[in-house]
């Protein structure tokens, strides 16, 4: 209902969470398995508070949770559906769902995965009505072009391996993009990203691999070698 979308809303401020960039860990050891810090990175015990409260019909939690996790919701619905005008909508309609359903609550383990599992859903079902595809595929999602940028504190990352970082990501096959954007860019589990996708940990693992193998090669020149004493 359009009463209830605009009350969720908080404003057009929940836009700047579409696009928040991640961050370079500036540490020359870890060049690949840890250089994204994830900026407002979700914690599981903060969502569980946020849903605890909503369950007991604190709207403000509902406000609060909606501009915690709307961004990254909205990209994985954009990815599915190339269109964010529908996207928006059925992210919107995630949230209306929570507040019918708060009831219900207490009784999920993982509601930030429920969230999204529930976002690819509707928007797989958006798709159908608009495309007539009964199939979906991770392969077929559009990943929008994914940016890392250097923390000012992180002086020994280099311009140079931030474009070959960049460049490395969005050169990624649209499965893998996406697995990688899950883990690496909205901190979920490779369990959880398996379960949002319908596929294996196997297969998610598998893709994380590929991703960071990709990585590695694309910035390996840059990496400082230690000779053995």
């Amino acid at each position: 209902p359009p009463a209830l979308r605009k009350w969720i809303r908080p404003g057009p401020e929940h836009h700047r969470h579409i696009n928040t960039p991640s961050h370079i860990l500036g540490k020359k050891t870890r060049f690949v398995r840890a250089f994204i810090f994830i900026h407002g990175k979700m914690l599981q015990d903060q969502i569980r508070h946020l849903q605890m409260r909503i369950a007991v019909g604190d709207q403000s939690a509902l406000q609060q949770l909606h501009a915690l996790l709307f961004g990254p919701l909205f990209q994985l619905s954009a990815a599915i559906l190339r269109s964010r005008q529908i996207a928006e909508e059925v992210v919107e309609d995630v949230f209306i769902k929570v507040w019918e359903q708060r009831g219900q609550l207490g009784e999920l383990d993982n509601l930030r995965a429920y969230l999204y599992v529930l976002a690819k859903n509707l928007s797989v079902d958006q798709l159908r009505k608009i495309s007539g595809k009964r199939v979906y595929s991770p392969e077929d999602v559009n990943v929008p072009v994914l940016t890392v940028e250097s923390n000012p504190e992180d002086l020994m990352i280099s311009q140079e391996i931030i474009k070959k970082i960049n460049l490395a990501i969005n050169e990624l096959p649209p499965k893998c993009k996406l697995i990688f954007k899950l883990v690496k860019m909205d901190g979920l589990r490779h369990k959880e990203v398996a379960e949002i996708l319908n596929i294996s940990v196997k297969t998610v693992e598998s893709q994380m691999s590929i991703a960071l193998k990709k990585l590695h090669y694309a910035i390996q020149m840059y990496i400082p070698v230690h000779s053995k004493k």
